[in-house]
């Protein structure tokens, strides 16, 4: 995927606001952890827990915007400037954090992709038969590119919960043990749950799911051993499906039995539902599962965690492949 960000206005912005408000005497009266996405920032708050106050935790992308079309404003490079700890994913959609860190005029700040903490476990994109490929110009035919969606694998998770917490207890060392103990309890609830999806996987009839839809889920089917076919890929732009598509997708439904069509929460159905009406035979079910790739502050406000998406994706995913 494309993405060219000019950042040169917010820097000539950010000169004045990041060099004249503050001197580098002052100190603050507490710590800042700004994180890019909403998973990243819900693990954070479950390893700081109820700390006393010295820990702040902030969210860049809490409008409900899709990472994938995220664009930085001056207020989030100001926000980025004030943080000690920056948790971003790291891939494609995130091209703009060099320039927006050099734009901080801070040095201090420890940044951290945390697709970079996976290493091997990282899978490249890649395109199914029956999907929608994107084209791509010659300099991109050569680049390797990962998949950027790590946060949807619980695995992933939990191995990501480990090294915030590892990250956490070096700026605060004074409520090390707390942190360690949050840390861990939190990712024993994912490895609980990660067995719970495991159980399901292992009882159910199918082993393949079809999106009618993008497909950021590839951790997942990785995980637990399982097959898919798709409209785009996770990241694709791409909002109109061919005939060729979705006349495959359809076939694929019968020849399979499949009972459900899967959908990503906040899409327009349009495609899931013009795959089920080409189907002949008993019709799929529609079924919606969470990315949780726009969160948005009133979800928060409204009670919304990462491991209560993930339980409800357990639940989905229990009727795709029954």
């Amino acid at each position: 995927m494309k993405k060219f960000l000019v950042l040169c206005m917010i820097l000539t912005l950010l000169c004045g606001c990041l060099t004249g408000c503050k001197t580098g005497d002052e100190k603050k009266d507490h710590l800042v952890i700004v994180t890019t996405i909403f998973p990243f920032y819900d693990w954070v708050r479950n390893v700081v827990g109820e700390n006393p106050g010295n820990i702040e935790v902030k969210l860049l992308l809490e409008s409900g915007v899709d990472l994938h079309s995220y664009q930085p404003t001056a207020e989030d490079v100001m926000t980025i400037g004030e943080s000690d700890l920056f948790l971003y994913v790291g891939g494609e959609s995130d091209k703009w954090v060099k320039d927006a860190l050099r734009s901080t005029g801070k040095k201090d700040i420890t940044a951290v992709a945390l697709m970079d903490v996976l290493g091997d476990a990282l899978k490249e994109e890649e395109v199914v038969e029956g999907m929608q490929g994107e084209e791509e110009d010659e300099e991109e035919e050569d680049e390797i590119e990962y998949d950027e969606h790590i946060w949807l694998s619980l695995r992933n998770a939990k191995a990501l919960t480990n090294e915030i917490t590892e990250r956490i207890c070096t700026l605060d060392s004074e409520h090390e043990t707390t942190y360690r103990e949050n840390g861990k309890a939190y990712a024993d609830k994912l490895q609980a749950l990660d067995e719970e999806y495991v159980k399901a996987v292992s009882e159910a009839g199918g082993k393949t799911l079809l999106f009618g839809d993008r497909f950021p889920f590839r951790y997942m089917t990785e995980d637990y051993g399982l097959t898919y076919y798709a409209a785009f890929l996770g990241c694709s732009a791409e909002s109109e499906a061919s005939f060729e598509t979705i006349a495959f997708l359809a076939q694929k439904v019968e020849d399979l039995s499949l009972p459900a069509v899967i959908v990503l929460d906040g899409s327009n159905h349009k495609i899931a539902e013009t795959v089920i009406q080409n189907t002949n035979g008993t019709k799929p079910e529609m079924i919606v599962m969470n990315s949780l790739q726009s969160v948005s502050k009133k979800d928060i406000q409204d009670g919304t965690d990462y491991f209560s998406v993930m339980k409800d994706n357990l639940e989905a995913l229990k009727k795709a492949l029954k």
